[in-house]
């Protein structure tokens, strides 16, 4: 790439986005004042609901949990999950609302970033116990370029460079970085009979071209988590009739997965989702007092993911199929891996078509199927990864030292403050890589702060305060959940959002009266006008 950097870099803005997802249409949106430019790698906006969805891939809360402050849906039907393809819909009609398409480049793939800012020469400036100048975060736009950045356009794949003062990565944690299990020598894919894919490359399969792959095949989906679990019912679906086959979930880690939102007829927004009960909850931050009386509120946080296990022991058939997870349902809310289930997936179970395989840790080919440790065998045409996706090594990839090795810490998890700005990469945020229950919501909640912040309505604190935060979140999600990689705030997600309303000098209390607050759940919403705090006026 180097011997590409020959001709001078464009600047055609003084700020970069890349990716437009939900995320990097909000920031281009929040950031329009800097007529920002988007690139966008394929030829439409969207993101992985454009590029990894199924035909059945549906959003996994109600409307009213996934939308823009400023730009309601038409019709906010909250009983029905929209599909992939309303929400497309919904991103494209903010879009164009907001006249944010006319940044966008489509087709524009960014293959490299280049740091050449004040301290490029040294890479980066630093102390002797290794840590960045915290002078270094001083005004974000100082009107010179701190990032160049290569971006590969069209069929002839030329490279255009272009630089920047200020760089948003929005390309997020999922799609085009498959996670693909690794086999011992002489026992992957190439062992096999039958055909391999990863969901990423199911989801490029239009409607008919991933029916003719499933009808009358046997096939195995790895994995047990949301696209899996939709895959499954493609499966069964397609496999009607006598003459259909079976679909096994190959399954090595079970999770919690949920009919509805409503728990013993109480909603289940009240266990999670208000001031109230995210008050029973650890985060960061907290005062001596709270972390002391914490321990003692565990017995009732227990008691609520214990309620909420009995109903879905009740109301599921998870002990009768083995699917009955044995870590409590409050470790997968937190690591935000709670999956709502499809209305005909257990239907389809009972009818035989969909079954269940536990896996022991490790699992290889053989030429007619899937080979385990203990030595069992399961035959399949068919074998489909749901393994997931590598969203660091993306970043990764286009990044050179020492950033690459800065993105991820020691515990392999992005140590991001506010969800957004990595402490040692100056100039640059990421959006979208924290997740919550609304991911929509606290993205454009994040595009607003990082706006004001842009804007120099507020500093960042030195590097120090902010690595101190980022590592208390990260000791609070350790204590909570297994699955703390995940780097999912949902448990103090009010608290994360009070904390960025504080730096904006918005009063982080957005309800209207004191049982409101206490009791309803947040949305975005709730935060559509400033309300901005009196003493900061």
């Amino acid at each position: 790439m180097s011997s590409d950097h020959e001709q001078t870099p464009v600047r055609a803005s003084r700020i970069g986005i890349i990716g437009a997802g939900i995320s990097g249409i909000a920031a281009a949106k929040e950031l329009s004042s800097y007529a920002p430019i988007v690139f966008e790698a394929t030829g439409s906006i969207g993101g992985v609901w454009k590029h990894c969805s199924f035909a059945s891939t549906k959003l996994q809360t109600p409307r009213c949990d996934f939308e823009f402050s400023d730009y309601p849906w038409p019709e906010r039907d909250n009983e029905s999950f929209p599909s992939h393809v309303e929400i497309l819909d919904y991103l494209h009609g903010y879009a164009a609302h907001f006249d944010v398409l006319k940044y966008v480049q489509y087709n524009s793939r960014v293959v490299e970033i280049r740091y050449v800012g004040e301290h490029a020469t040294s890479s980066m400036p630093r102390r002797d116990d290794g840590l960045l100048n915290s002078s270094e975060y001083g005004s974000l736009l100082k009107g010179q370029p701190v990032w160049e950045v290569a971006v590969e356009t069209g069929p002839s794949k030329t490279i255009q460079w272009y630089a920047f003062e200020f760089i948003l990565m929005c390309i997020g944690k999922y799609g085009d970085v498959p996670r693909m299990p690794v086999f011992p020598r002489n026992r992957g894919r190439e062992e096999f009979q039958g055909e391999v894919l990863h969901t990423m490359d199911y989801a490029r399969l239009d409607e008919d071209g991933a029916k003719n792959l499933l009808r009358g095949k046997k096939v195995a989906v790895v994995g047990y988590k949301k696209s899996a679990i939709d895959l499954a019912v493609e499966c069964a679906e397609a496999n009607q009739g006598p003459e259909g086959q079976a679909c096994t979930m190959v399954i090595r880690t079970l999770h919690w997965t949920v009919p509805s939102y409503w728990i013993w007829g109480l909603p289940f927004y009240l266990f999670y989702s208000t001031r109230s009960s995210q008050f029973l909850h650890e985060k960061p931050d907290q005062s001596l007092l709270w972390t002391l009386l914490c321990p003692l509120l565990s017995p009732m946080r227990r008691a609520i993911s214990k309620f909420i296990e009995s109903y879905l022991v009740w109301k599921l058939p998870l002990v009768k199929y083995g699917l009955k997870p044995d870590h409590p349902f409050e470790e997968d809310y937190a690591s935000c891996q709670m999956a709502i289930l499809p209305e005909n997936f257990f239907s389809e179970a009972d009818k035989g078509k969909i079954q269940f395989k536990r896996a022991p840790s490790r699992w290889w080919f053989w030429s007619r199927g899937i080979e385990f440790e203990d030595g069992s065998k399961l035959e399949a045409d068919v074998v489909i990864l749901a393994t997931g996706y590598d969203g660091k090594q993306k970043l990764q990839s286009l990044l050179a030292e020492p950033f690459r090795s800065l993105v991820v810490d020691s515990s392999g998890v992005m140590p991001l403050y506010r969800g957004t700005i990595h402490p040692m990469i100056p100039n640059m945020a990421f959006v979208g890589y924290v997740e919550s229950v609304s991911n929509l919501h606290t993205a454009e909640l994040r595009c607003k702060w990082l706006a004001q912040l842009v804007n120099d309505k507020f500093k960042l604190p030195p590097v120090e305060a902010m690595i101190r935060q980022v590592t208390q979140e990260m000791e609070v999600m350790k204590r909570t959940t297994r699955f703390y990689k995940r780097h999912c705030i949902s448990t103090f997600s009010i608290n994360h959002s009070d904390e960025l309303c504080r730096e904006m000098g918005w009063t982080p209390w957005r309800k209207s009266n004191w049982l409101s607050e206490a009791f309803s759940p947040y949305s975005s919403q709730d935060y559509a006008d400033q309300k901005v705090d009196k003493k900061d006026d």
